[in-house]
C-alpha cells in the first residue's frame, strides 16, 4: 500500500497505489485504526481514477511531526564537533532515554518538489535525511515516508538550548513523497542516500542504512507516546546518519534529493 496526497481544485485528495480514494476517505480516521484494520478501510474507498500529479505533503494540517536526535554514531560525532559542550551528545547517545523534540505542525510541513528554507540569521545550514515513521494513535508503526530535518548547525552549536530555533522554522521540515505502508520489521534495513545538487552538479553524495540506528524503532516510538496522546497519529523522524563536511552549507538554488529504498523526496532550497 502506498498513500499519496495530491492537490485537487482548491483542496486535496488522497490516493492509494496511484488511484484516487473517494473524497470521504479520512486520513485522520485511518490513523485511528489498529494496524490490522487499515487495509480493509482503504479498500472501501478505492476508485479507478488516477491520482493527481501535484503532490502535497502526506499529512493533515493539525497532525504533528516529531524528531529523534543523536541516534547514529555519525550524528553524535558531528554534534560534538560543532559545540563546545562536548559530552552532552555522548550522554544522549548512550542513555536509555532518547532525545525527542517537536519538529513541525502539519500546516508548516513541505512536500515533494516544494522548496525548503534556510534561516537568514544562520551561516551553516544542512539537510538531514531521515527515515520518518508513520505511527497510528495506538503507537503502532504502520509505515514510513522520507524526511528532511533541515537544521542550522551553528545555532545549535552555539548553545544546545537553541535547538528549537535551529530546528523549527518555516520550511525546515519536509516529508514525502508519500507513505509506504508495510510491516515495521522491514524498516530496520533500508538504504538511505542523499544527493545535493548545485547548478545541476552533484556537490555532495553519501549513503547509510537504517540498521545503523543505535535504538530500536519501537523504543523511539514508545518513549514518544509516554505521557502524550496523539489522537490522529504522529510522524517521527528517526535521526540522521549522514552529515555533510564542516565546510559545507546549503545555498539558495540547491536541490536536495533523498532516497530511502527507492522512495524519493526532492526539494529546492530558498532563503
Amino acid at each position: 500500500m502506498y498513500l499519496t496526497k495530491s492537490a485537487a481544485g482548491s483542496g486535496s485528495i488522497w490516493a492509494n497505489n496511484g488511484n484516487q480514494l473517494a473524497a470521504k476517505f479520512s486520513f485522520k480516521e485511518f490513523m485511528q485504526l489498529p494496524q490490522d484494520k487499515i487495509s480493509a478501510y482503504v479498500e472501501g474507498f478505492s476508485t479507478a481514477n488516477p491520482a493527481g500529479k501535484t503532490l502535497l505533503p502526506p499529512i493533515e494540517y493539525d497532525q504533528e511531526v516529531w524528531a529523534a536526535g543523536v541516534t547514529y554514531y555519525r550524528s553524535r560525532d558531528a554534534r560534538e564537533a560543532e559545540t563546545e559542550v562536548k559530552d552532552i551528545y555522548s550522554k544522549v547517545y548512550l542513555a536509555d532515554r532518547p532525545e525527542l523534540f517537536f519538529k513541525s505542525i502539519g500546516w508548516r510541513v513541505v512536500g515533494h518538489d516544494h522548496p525548503i528554507r534556510i534561516r537568514s540569521d544562520s551561516r551553516w545550514n544542512v539537510p538531514e535525511p531521515e527515515l520518518t515513521l508513520v505511527v497510528n494513535c495506538h503507537g503502532e508503526i504502520i509505515g514510513y515516508c522520507v524526511g528532511n530535518d533541515v537544521s542550522s548547525r551553528d545555532i545549535e552549536g552555539e548553545n544546545p538550548l537553541y535547538l528549537p530555533q535551529a530546528k523549527m522554522y518555516d520550511g525546515s521540515c519536509a516529508i514525502g513523497p508519500g507513505i509506504r505502508i508495510l510491516d515495521p520489521v522491514r524498516l530496520t534495513d533500508l538504504p538511505i542516500q542523499i544527493e545535493i545538487l548545485r547548478e545541476n552538479n552533484i556537490i555532495f553524495k553519501e549513503k547509510t542504512n537504517s540498521s545503523q540506528i543505535n535504538r530500536s524503532l519501537h523504543s523511539l516510538t514508545s518513549y514518544l507516546m509516554r505521557e502524550m496522546t496523539f489522537p490522529y497519529g504522529v510522524f517521527l523522524m528517526t535521526g540522521t546518519g549522514i552529515v555533510p563536511p564542516e565546510d559545507f552549507t546549503l545555498q539558495p538554488g540547491d536541490r536536495v534529493r533523498i532516497d530511502i529504498d527507492a522512495l524519493v523526496l526532492e526539494n529546492s532550497v530558498q532563503k
